[in-house]
Parts: C-alpha cells; structure tokens; sequence
C-alpha cells in the first residue's frame, strides 16, 4: 500500500442529501408507503393495553394494563391456537421447499418448451385462484348429501365420507390445499435462481460422463441452497402467521373442526368479530407479531453462526 494513500472520509448527512438529493426524491413515494401503511399503523399496538371504547377511540381509551392478555391467557384457546399455527406453517416450509424445488428442477429438465411452458403455467394458475372460489369447489366436491366425491363413492358401493364432520382429516386437506396453491407460485424463484447458475460447470460435468441425476444431485441442489435458505428464514418470520384464506374459507366457520383448524388468525377474527372484544384481539395480534419477531431473530441468529453467507442481516 502506498503511504501517501488517502483516507476515505465519511460525508456529512446534509452533504449526502444536497449531492443525491435526485436518487433521494426517487425512494420518496416508497418511503412514505412504508410510513402510512406499515409504521403509523403501528401505533395501534396500544390498544393491548386499553379498555377500548368509541368515545375515546385509539389514543383516549382508558389504560386498563395487562387486563386484555390475562382474558387471553384464561380463554383456554391460545395454546391450542399457537400450536395449530407452528405445525402448520412447520408443514408448510418444510414441504413447500420440497415441492417448490422438486417441481423447478423438474421443469427444468424438461427437453420440450412447448411443454415446459404449459406445465409451468398450469402449476402457476391455482396461485390465482381465490380461497373463496377454492372454498366454494372444495365444498361442492366433498359435501356429505351432494359433494360429487361422495356420489362416486356411492356408485362404487362404498360408504360416503363426512369429510365436514372429520377433524382428524383436515390437517391433510389443509396442507394438501396450501401446496396445491403455492408450489406453481414458489417453483418460479427456484427457476430464475436455475437459470442463473453457471452453465460452463453443467457442460464439464457432461464431458465427464456425469448423468442427469448426478448434476442435479451435486451441481443443482448445492447451488440452490442460498435460495433456499433465504426463503426459509422469510417462512420463519412469519411461522406464528396463517393464510387467513386458506383456514377461514375452507372451514366454513365449523365449531367442531376448530380444534384441527383453527389458527391465531382465525382466532383473533372471531374474538373481533363475534364477541367485539377489540382489546383481547389486539392483544393476541401483538403475542402474535412478537412471536415472529423473535423467532425470525433467534433462526437468523443461528443461520448467521453456521455460514454468514446465508443469513438475511
């Protein structure tokens, strides 16, 4: 290194903002989007810890402490609810990243563009589909009097299927529904990262006399491990989180299948919706947001430990 090398001072803040005041302007429209639709709301936490009434409203409601979380606590619903979430969004990561990469490398494969493209957007349709028009067919297909499954069943001379009245069948139809949804939807990230990847060492492994399952076992899948980590830890941040959608439509509100299916979500809509208790439902949101605070931190922690590389910050 020379000597007379020069030391690279840090500009001033008001030197910054004079010298890319342009690129500044720019970020400002997504930046307030930010701030109105994602920091003011916010503010809305402390309705935890109010006794929420429509004369004071947000900010001038009575402060009632930690009232709203002991009724939350005494309900009986919230460990049966956070439990449902976790191993349902445990599911969902673990065999969304499964399929969602399966299918990617499979299309992929393929030799056919015709076929490539149409296989990739017949996975990628049901991502458009709404979970009340999803809702509405499921029920159609699998109603006990006139769902068309058990008139199939019936002509078969089997005994038809109360799929509504089955708790124990619907962890299944949950997750089978969800990776129907969002595999076509996931496999595209996968695809842009496989399209990324540097075609040269795919050629030498050919030269090589390696076979297609041979690349795609030790080129392929390394290769997209950054990828999927990265949108693992996404799924992580949001693992106490639910597809209010997918729970809600597909249910239909049924009391008898609320041990199986009913999330923190659902919970928290039914604690606003049917009982007007908007204290305890803002407390269960703010155990809930907290929840996926921590959890995201401690798995990035981890992460950052084992390979910096991977990590989001």
């Amino acid at each position: 290194m020379e000597k007379n090398q020069k030391v690279q001072t840090k500009l001033p803040f008001g030197k910054v903002i004079r010298r890319h005041w342009l690129l500044l302007l720019m970020l400002l429209p997504s930046l307030l989007y930010v701030i109105i639709f994602s920091y003011l709301p916010m503010t809305g936490i402390v309705l935890a810890f109010k006794q929420y009434n429509y004369n004071g409203g947000i900010y001038f409601s009575p402060w009632n402490g930690l009232t709203n979380f002991k009724a939350l606590m005494i309900s009986g619903k919230l460990g049966m609810v956070t439990r449902n979430t976790l191993l349902y969004n445990i599911g969902f990561i673990f065999l969304g990243v499964i399929f969602e990469m399966g299918s990617a490398i499979l299309i992929n494969e393929l030799i056919s563009k015709v076929f490539k493209k149409v296989s990739q957007s017949l996975m990628f349709l049901p991502y458009f589909i709404s979970w009340v028009v999803a809702g509405a067919i499921m029920y159609n297909i699998f109603n006990y009097e006139k769902g068309v499954f058990n008139h199939v069943l019936v002509m078969l001379g089997a005994s038809p299927f109360d799929l509504y009245n089955t708790p124990g069948a619907w962890p299944f139809v949950i997750i089978a529904l969800k990776l129907w949804k969002q595999t076509g939807y996931g496999s595209v990230v996968y695809l842009a990262a496989i399209t990324g990847l540097d075609q040269e060492m795919f050629e030498a492994a050919s030269i090589d006399g390696a076979s297609a399952w041979q690349k795609i076992r030790y080129l392929t899948i390394p290769s997209l491990i950054p990828t999927m980590m990265i949108l693992v830890l996404l799924g992580i941040g949001n693992i106490f989180r639910g597809d209010f959608g997918l729970f809600y439509q597909t249910v239909r509100s049924s009391a008898l299948l609320q041990p199986a299916t009913d999330i923190i979500d659902t919970y928290v809509f039914r604690l606003l919706i049917d009982n007007g208790n908007i204290g305890v439902s803002a407390a269960a949101s703010l155990y809930q947001s907290v929840l996926c605070f921590v959890t995201i931190t401690i798995a990035n922690k981890l992460v950052k430990k084992a390979n910096p590389d991977y990590a989001l910050y």
